[in-house]
């Protein structure tokens, strides 16, 4: 009789404390299982995603790709993954983002020129997503657009640089333009596969 081997159960990892960024790079490049992120130099293990936040996230990548090849900007679409330096003790891992200019390193775990960095909000997450990461992602000089994602309620909340300025609003519907880069990108397209 053929036995089935038993899978590996992830361990728990001891999360480092004050932590610059090359030491953290070497460290998370090492780890088997999990995300995570460093805020403030601590390390922060990300939680593991529900269905509805994995098909809300490549729904929202497949629609920006979209839109950057309709518009014909010289930008690539990133997934999760990717890390966004937030000043000299924060990397951030949005679940999506867009970054301008040329074609970067290809071996790069940084975006070196994100212009639209988007969050789809978890329950662990809401807090983080709605506060520090919106004030975190828009003190990088190259970020235009944040976008929030609330699965729940079928909405984004977009938040804009204007000059020296933040606005924020709230969209449930229609076309949402995304300048910088110069994209437009259908808001239903975000859910269009969810059930009702």
């Amino acid at each position: 009789m053929n036995q089935v081997p038993a899978r590996e159960e992830p361990r728990s990892v001891e999360l480092p404390k004050d932590i610059g960024r090359e030491e953290y790079r070497a460290w998370a490049e090492r780890q088997p299982h999990g995300r995570f992120e460093r805020i403030e130099r601590e390390v922060v293990q990300v939680s593991p995603e529900r269905i509805v936040h994995s098909l809300v996230k490549n729904l929202v990548w497949q629609a920006l790709r979209r839109a950057v090849r309709e518009a014909g900007v010289p930008c690539q679409v990133l997934g999760d993954g990717i890390t966004v330096e937030v000043g000299l003790n924060t990397d951030y891992e949005p679940d999506a983002l867009v970054n301008c200019g040329d074609l970067p390193n290809l071996e790069a775990v940084v975006a070196p020129n994100p212009v639209i960095v988007v969050e789809v909000v978890s329950p662990s997450s809401r807090a983080s997503d709605t506060g520090v990461k919106l004030a975190g992602y828009l003190r990088v000089p190259s970020i235009q657009h944040y976008l929030i994602v609330c699965t729940a309620s079928r909405e984004v909340i977009h938040a804009a640089r204007q000059g020296d300025a933040t606005t924020a609003r709230t969209l449930r519907s229609g076309l949402l333009t995304l300048d910088p880069p110069g994209i437009t990108v259908p808001i239903e397209e975000f859910f269009e596969d969810l059930p009702s």
